[in-house]
């Protein structure tokens, strides 16, 4: 247990180091975004799908974030069936009507490989709409050929890449020659709140209302989060 700590701490050290400029030219660009009407739009398949599903109607968190459902790429449709659907090629053409890119919008597409069909798929569908679109991955993966049928693997498409450092195989620990204890979700997590936080952080300068949730779970007026709910409903279904 005293391990995995230790190897996580490591492992947000590198990223600290290595991805500051990256994360906060990200927030600079999403606060632009948002301040010309945009919103954060986030996809994932499988457990990447997870951290899209965090970063939503969250307590503390950035209003304007959208996740992408496509239910056939979930975890609660089937693992494995998820997991043979993002390699489908045909997968993201059957669900295009679950995209709504606009010109402002900001697409982060998080796929720790960046090797399968869906998220590559996703990330030129957002290109194509003119959608700035950043990835979320692992870029120790580089050499995995790409599953896509142009070879492009996902920091091929992206405008942006912020590497997680997570190693191949996800896990941090061995033993036994097995290797266990996953930590992309981990990293995946803490790197949207930092991004966020320095997006909340920047938009504080010049604004005096914020568009952060407050807790539905604490005694307070809940006039902010309906104000809120109310400004954004009409790009992002709360209900």
């Amino acid at each position: 247990m005293d391990v995995y700590f230790l190897e996580i701490q490591k492992l947000m050290q590198v990223v600290k180091e290595q991805e500051y400029a990256q994360i906060k030219e990200a927030a600079q660009i999403i606060v632009q975004r948002l301040q010309r009407g945009g919103i954060v739009q986030l996809f994932g398949c499988g457990h990447s799908h997870l951290l899209a599903q965090d970063a939503f109607y969250r307590a503390g968190g950035l209003v304007p974030v959208r996740p992408i459902i496509i239910e056939p790429l979930t975890l609660h449709a089937g693992a494995m069936t998820s997991s043979n659907n993002e390699k489908d090629p045909t997968i993201i053409d059957k669900y295009k009507d679950h995209f709504d890119f606009h010109e402002n919008d900001v697409c982060i597409v998080i796929s720790t490989s960046g090797r399968n069909q869906a998220p590559i798929d996703v990330a030129l569908l957002a290109k194509e709409a003119g959608v700035l679109v950043m990835s979320l991955q692992s870029l120790a993966y580089c050499e995995q050929p790409s599953r896509h049928q142009s070879g492009q693997r996902l920091e091929d498409v992206v405008d942006i890449v912020i590497d997680t450092h997570t190693p191949i195989g996800d896990g941090l620990l061995h033993l036994n020659e097995m290797q266990y204890a996953p930590a992309s979700t981990v990293v995946g997590s803490i790197i949207l709140n930092v991004l966020f936080s320095e997006v909340i952080e920047i938009m504080a300068i010049s604004e005096e209302v914020l568009p952060v949730f407050k807790s539905n779970n604490v005694d307070s007026d809940s006039s902010h989060n309906e104000a809120m709910i109310a400004y954004y409903q009409h790009r992002i279904n709360f209900k």
